[in-house]
């Protein structure tokens, strides 16, 4: 194994997308519920040499292949509050320090040969880091981290930042994280969508936010899959035709009120499945009907497919309004230009 091999990057299929949204909703809410719960002052504790012989595993060959060095470590909830000692331990690839009580991830930077880290649920208030150009996978969610400045890694392809305190996003920086691919922000305090102008990007997670409108997301070509349940949208203005690439779009537990909002969704010409659940729109007469006469692509609405007889229902429905409209649009009878001669 080289410092440069890719990981496995695991993709969910569409139908379990909206599963995992209620699953770790919940999980969110528990986890943020015991932080707040918490307000004992920890006892100052390193990590050891002892600690990093029990956490360390996978011998491998080092990037120049002349010598071996472990290059997995595990210290997941020891109460850590230091990490220094990872300074010495250049070769690690593989890092797991989640549930401590860390505030300063800095010793890390030495580690140019990373590969994976997850540094969630600690008290950490910044996710900068130097450049790491290796780094692949990186989580620090359930922190208490205010922005997203200093993240630069080039190699990086799924950032997981959810349950944190961000207000705005800034610093992400297209030319640097030219690998992004998957960007976690779910649960934390987001009231714009600005900033994420991330066109590598395929998939992007914002429910559990404050958010009122989508704007700043008209350059992600190659979205396929965007979260935005349970904020406080009521418009759907924002969204572009050249997000050519969007198929699942998830706004369950908004504002919205008018089915008619449905039809700025339709120059997005890959959408397939959309969610709408608890938003007041779904309370009026015909909504899986009027879904799809404004989206004719849409094959799931919610939890369920179309069936062909809905579809084709539509397609009469769109049939006689284009019917009317040409109606309306014709010549008026008996005007000037048509009285007969004298």
């Amino acid at each position: 194994m080289s410092d440069e091999d890719d990981l496995d990057d695991f993709e969910p299929d569409l139908d379990d997308l909206e599963k995992e949204d209620d699953d770790e909703t919940e999980e969110w809410e528990d986890d943020r519920k015991e932080e707040e719960d918490i307000s004992e002052k920890w006892i100052p504790t390193p990590l050891t040499a002892d600690m990093m012989k029990e956490g360390l595993s996978l011998l491998c060959k080092t990037g120049n292949g002349l010598a071996h060095a472990y290059v997995k470590l595990e210290v997941k909830e020891r109460d850590l509050t230091d990490i220094h000692l990872l300074r010495s331990y250049i070769h690690l690839r593989y890092v797991d320090i989640s549930e401590n009580h860390l505030t300063d991830l800095s010793p890390l930077n030495y580690l140019t040969h990373l590969l994976w880290l997850k540094a969630d649920g600690n008290q950490l208030r910044s996710a900068q880091l130097n450049e790491l150009p290796y780094l692949q996978i990186a989580s620090f969610a359930y922190n208490q981290i205010t922005d997203t400045e200093g993240i630069s890694h080039p190699r990086l392809g799924s950032l997981d930042l959810k349950g944190n305190l961000i207000h705005t996003v800034t610093g992400l920086d297209p030319r640097k994280l030219i690998s992004l691919h998957t960007l976690e922000l779910r649960g934390n305090q987001l009231n714009s969508t600005l900033g994420i102008n991330l066109p590598k990007l395929k998939k992007l997670y914002l429910a559990q936010n404050m958010l009122k409108k989508v704007e700043g997301l008209e350059n992600l070509s190659n979205l396929t899959t965007l979260h935005l349940r349970d904020n406080q949208i009521e418009t759907l203005s924002g969204f572009s035709g050249d997000m050519k690439s969007l198929q699942y779009l998830n706004l369950r537990g908004n504002m919205v009120a008018d089915l008619r909002e449905l039809a700025k969704l339709r120059d997005l010409p890959k959408l397939r499945a959309l969610v709408l659940l608890d938003n007041p729109c779904t309370n009026e007469n015909d909504y899986r009907q009027e879904a799809l006469v404004q989206l004719a692509h849409l094959e799931r609405l919610d939890k369920d497919f179309y069936e062909e007889e809905e579809r084709a229902e539509a397609d009469g429905i769109r049939q006689r309004m284009k019917e009317e409209q040409e109606q309306e649009a014709e010549p008026e009878h008996g005007s000037e230009g048509d009285q007969p001669l004298v």
